[in-house]
C-alpha cells in the first residue's frame, strides 16, 4: 500500500524550504507515546509503510497507531544519461516534510516498554534523529 495523494493539481512541484521548527504537530495529540523528530528531512512514502509495519508487527496488532506525517509532496528525477535541459524530469516519489520537533507516528492501547521497542524499530527505519515522548 503505496502513500500519495489521491489527486493533486500540478503534480510536479518546487522543492520549497524546510527552515524552522514545526509550530503544528508538535505534541502527542491522539495517543499515549509518540516518535519525534529532531531532524529536518523529506521522508519517502516507502520509509514511512516500513515504519508503520515495524510498528505494528511489534505491537502483536494490539493497540493504535496513528500516522501524523503524509507525503503530500512530489519529487522528479531525470532518467540517466539525458543532456541538460528538455524541461523537468517526471514524477518520481512522494515526499513528507519533517522539520524538528514534529510528531511522526503515536501509539497507545500497550505498555510504555512495548510503546519504546515500538518506536526504536521504526527509528531505525528513517534517514534522522528522533526522540521518544509522552503525553503529559
Amino acid at each position: 500500500m503505496a502513500l500519495l495523494p489521491a489527486r493533486v493539481k500540478y503534480r510536479r512541484m518546487q522543492r520549497g524550504s524546510r527552515r524552522g521548527l514545526a509550530m503544528r504537530g508538535n505534541k502527542v495529540s491522539f495517543g499515549q507515546y509518540g516518535l519525534q523528530s529532531l531532524e529536518r528531512c523529506w521522508i519517502d512514502n516507502k520509509q514511512i509503510e516500513a515504519c508503520r509495519v515495524a510498528i505494528t508487527r511489534t505491537m502483536k496488532r494490539r493497540g493504535k497507531v496513528w500516522i501524523r506525517i503524509f507525503p503530500h509532496k512530489s519529487y522528479t528525477k531525470k532518467p540517466l544519461e539525458v543532456r541538460m535541459g528538455n524541461g523537468k524530469g517526471g514524477v518520481e516519489g512522494w515526499v513528507a516534510v519533517v522539520r524538528p520537533a514534529s510528531v511522526l507516528f503515536e501509539i497507545d492501547g500497550v505498555s510504555e516498554t512495548i510503546a519504546k521497542a515500538a518506536m526504536r524499530l521504526a527509528a531505525n527505519k528513517l534517514p534522522i534523529r528522533t526522540k521518544f515522548i509522552k503525553r503529559h
